[in-house]
């Protein structure tokens, strides 16, 4: 849902922006290396130390470089395999650090074991679910299926989450706990989500290999 509606409308909105970066003699992969190293910067700075809040606005500010970049290449005309990958490949190291930051907490000044554990299992499932997309893809299989919480769901999930448990520090009681609340959602849903694609590629594997024995039994 999020991809397919919010996605459009910030398309919409960044178009004059990413034109102007094209004007100025900006490329696209360049958009996406300092996109990706903002939100490495603010994951790893801010939310170690429990700054969740200035954290999650630094992210956040960068974190739209991930639809500036392809707008830009489009309107370029330059969009190609080496850019899909490249935008593919650094939007997991940001999931990993927004993630890993947010277990360096746990792990540390947080001191919450079991919500360190959710969060690895967050960052891990979520690369793995990722990655089943793309490997089903990589042997010939539709993968039809998007499931309960893609990337953009997890991210959204999360950072909001961050962004309002850190307005405890401005005294705001109470609302810290949103966080470790998004954080099991986004486990939950994450595991639902990997489910549901291994599913679909299983059947999906199954029907092809049907398919070709078939036209091998008729040749």
């Amino acid at each position: 849902m999020l991809n397919k509606y919010a996605r459009a409308f910030f398309t919409r909105v960044l178009t004059p922006f990413a034109a102007f970066l094209l004007r100025r003699g900006v490329s696209p992969d360049t958009v996406t290396l300092i996109g990706t190293g903002g939100v490495v910067a603010g994951a790893l700075v801010f939310y170690p130390r429990g700054e969740f809040f200035w954290g999650t606005v630094v992210i956040t500010l960068f974190v739209f470089s991930d639809l500036v970049d392809g707008n830009m290449a489009r309107q370029a005309g330059v969009s190609s395999r080496w850019g899909a990958f490249l935008d593919s490949t650094l939007d997991r190291v940001a999931d990993a650090a927004i993630f890993g930051g947010l277990a360096l907490w746990y792990a540390g000044g947080g001191n919450d074991l079991a919500l360190c554990a959710v969060t690895i299992f967050c960052l891990a499932s979520g690369q793995v679910v990722s990655y089943t997309k793309a490997r089903g893809e990589s042997i010939g299989l539709p993968v039809a299926v998007n499931g309960l919480v893609e990337r953009a769901e997890r991210l959204v999930i999360s950072l909001v989450a961050c962004g309002f448990a850190g307005l405890h520090k401005f005294g705001v009681p109470g609302i810290q706990w949103l966080l470790p609340i998004a954080l099991w959602i986004v486990a939950v849903g994450s595991l639902v989500t990997l489910v549901q694609r291994v599913i679909t590629v299983r059947r999906e594997a199954f029907e092809a290999d049907a398919t070709a024995h078939e036209g091998s039994g008729r040749a």
